[in-house]
């Protein structure tokens, strides 16, 4: 019976962390009166992704108090779970040899993951306490481009040559002691390392031991370049439906292995980096100083009031206009808004198409096409529903068929721009989802105010 209740405890814990306040109430007052056994009967269950997402709801002293009652076990696998954002300041705090032994212990995706967030200084301090065999493990990767298969991907994976039979690779399994913690293949390679292809583990152990790897290979074996982004290795796996691939260097020579876990975490990685990104700010954030969260977000909020200005300044040209005609200031927020919100849909369509490599040469016309239609029928639909509104409010027919053609003329030229800046700033190597929707925005507004005020000032006065 108790042990049925410490599982009911840790699926309590597990289920609730995120909104338990009692529990996180319960850790910070513990910490405060610096009581470790304590907080070690509340810590002692929680999985270490789990205790590394608490982490996140406390302050710096708080976390430092933590993670010093933790032994070297926990220690590791908390910070293998640990959000990028604290991972600086974590470090700052810890005792590098505790660091050190964590780091030498963890699978190789999850130190480089951690040792890529540092400082440069902090970083190389660490590297160099490191054991030199595994420096130079950890040195390979951090060698190849940010964000790529070589830097996502497990040293550690199991190889064997071809003419070894299923008895010989399974007795190899049996004995042998440095294998990975988890893996769900074994790459057949060829005496110089290049992979021949690789077999399931489910299918080693369906087949008779006197049967040798070379016959029960995957017919068509899938292996990823160790520079391939990581956005694109995630639509590999996506496409064939991979638990793990292969990584192989220039030469075509085994290297190292991704698995489905990494996926995911790049998939959210990147889906988070790119909706922060619309909005200008970054998941850094969260725990940043309010000096610097205020710095990074004047940047983006600086570039959006200059974009205003130029839309006040088009409507500045139409003054004179406005003053004879009230209407025409009241009617300008519904064609600029409606614009705004068009561009911001071909936008958002077009940034994940981009995103997922959907939009190829072969589709680019098409797909543009498309939504140039859409604006289209919808400026008109729309025409009609606000010159409609206009007429019955104001009671001017010229009013409202102006307002028809302004509306038609905003939306169309939102589609167009919502398509071609995101395209353009992916082939000029800029992030679209960083930069696209101010200038989208801004454009819609010019347009919109162009549109309308223009036409106004010719057929109205």
């Amino acid at each position: 019976m108790p042990n049925m209740e410490k599982i009911a405890n840790n699926l309590n814990y597990n289920e609730n962390l995120a909104f338990d306040n009692k529990l996180i109430n319960k850790v910070i007052l513990h910490c405060e009166n610096t009581d470790s056994s304590k907080l070690k009967q509340i810590i002692q269950p929680l999985h270490p992704a789990d205790l590394a997402d608490l982490l996140t709801f406390l302050d710096k002293n708080q976390r430092t108090y933590i993670l010093k009652v933790l032994d070297q076990e926990q220690y590791t696998n908390v910070l293998a779970e640990l959000d990028d954002t604290i991972i600086d300041e974590t470090f700052e705090e810890s005792e590098d040899a505790k660091i050190v032994q964590s780091i030498s212990e963890m699978e190789t995706d999850d130190a480089i993951n951690l040792i890529e967030t540092l400082e440069p200084d902090v970083q190389k301090n660490i590297l160099d306490q490191v054991n030199p065999s595994i420096r130079e493990i950890f040195q390979e990767s951090l060698n190849y481009p940010v964000d790529s298969a070589g830097r996502r991907m497990q040293k550690e994976f199991v190889s064997m040559p071809s003419y070894w039979t299923v008895g010989q690779a399974i007795d190899h399994l049996r004995e042998e002691a440095d294998l990975p913690d988890d893996f769900y293949e074994l790459f057949v390679v060829d005496p110089s390392n290049r992979p021949l292809g690789s077999v399931s583990v489910s299918r080693v152990l369906k087949s008779k031991r006197n049967v040798k790897l070379n016959d029960i290979l995957d017919g068509s074996p899938k292996f990823v370049d160790a520079t391939m982004d990581q956005e694109e290795v995630a639509l590999f796996f996506e496409q064939y439906s991979l638990v793990s691939a292969g990584v192989v260097d220039i030469h075509n020579r085994l290297i190292g292995r991704i698995t489905a876990d990494d996926i995911v975490w790049v998939l959210q990685e990147e889906a988070e980096e790119d909706i922060l990104r619309l909005g200008g700010v970054s998941e850094s954030e969260m725990n940043q100083s309010i000096g610097r969260s205020t710095k990074r977000r004047f940047i983006w909020l600086f570039l959006n009031l200059l974009t205003a200005i130029l839309a006040s300044y088009v409507i500045s040209l139409f003054d004179a206009s406005i003053e004879k005609m009230v209407a025409l200031a009241v009617l300008m927020p519904i064609v600029a808004s409606m614009g705004g919100n068009a561009g911001t849909q071909t936008l958002t369509l077009t940034v994940r198409s981009l995103a997922i490599k959907e939009l190829v040469k072969n589709n680019r016309k098409k797909v543009f096409l498309k939504e140039i239609t859409i604006s289209i029928l919808n400026g008109f639909i729309f025409a009609i529903l606000t010159g409609v509104a206009a007429y019955l409010w104001f009671e001017d027919l010229s009013l409202s068929i102006i307002v028809g053609a302004a509306m038609i003329i905003n939306i169309l030229s939102a589609g167009l721009f919502g398509f071609l800046i995101p395209y353009i700033f992916d082939k000029i190597k800029i992030d679209p989802a960083l930069a696209s929707s101010v200038f989208v925005t801004t454009i819609t507004d010019v347009f919109g105010f162009l549109s309308f005020l223009g036409l106004a000032s010719i057929y109205l006065f």
